[in-house]
């Protein structure tokens, strides 16, 4: 989507790496994961899909995960429609879970509910976190969660 991070890019470094990529499909209220190939169809919500593959995909090691913003708990604040936390309630494994946003939208509060997924690590345009570097699940301050800024110059990126 528009105001979510572009991972092109990230898909084809991984490919070239010789790695599987999936991407969901959407399926009803949830999505399943299906192989990343081209090409792509705009779907449901202008969200482009790859085709429809009933192979079931294999163990996933990380899950790279947009979000509107992240809360006190570092819970995903998403686009209401429950699509992300119905998946990850139905995976029979834990898998690592980034989330990724273009900008930074952080709440020292609890905003999220009880079923909405936890990630692991936060990425942003000028900002990593990660959960596990202070693993308290309610802190009140993002900043005690292993936060670090980095800033690139546009020569670097």
């Amino acid at each position: 989507m528009p105001h979510e991070v572009q991972t092109k890019q990230l898909i084809f470094e991984l490919k070239k790496r010789n790695k599987k990529i999936f991407v969901p499909f959407m399926e009803g209220l949830s999505f399943k994961m299906v192989k990343y190939s081209m090409p792509l169809k705009k779907k449901k919500f202008n969200i482009y899909e790859p085709k429809n593959k009933n192979k079931a995909y294999e163990k996933i090691d990380v899950a790279v995960v947009p979000v509107l913003g992240v809360d006190a708990e570092f819970k995903r604040v998403g686009f209401g429609k429950g699509m992300y936390d119905r998946f990850f309630d139905n995976l029979k494994y834990e898998t690592e879970i980034v989330f990724t946003q273009i900008y930074p939208c952080i709440t020292n509060q609890k905003v999220t509910d009880r079923f909405d997924i936890q990630g692991d690590s936060f990425i942003a345009y000028n900002l990593v976190c990660d959960r596990r570097k202070n693993d308290s699940r309610s802190v009140g301050k993002f900043r005690d969660f292993g936060c670090s800024r980095f800033f690139c110059s546009k020569k670097n990126r």
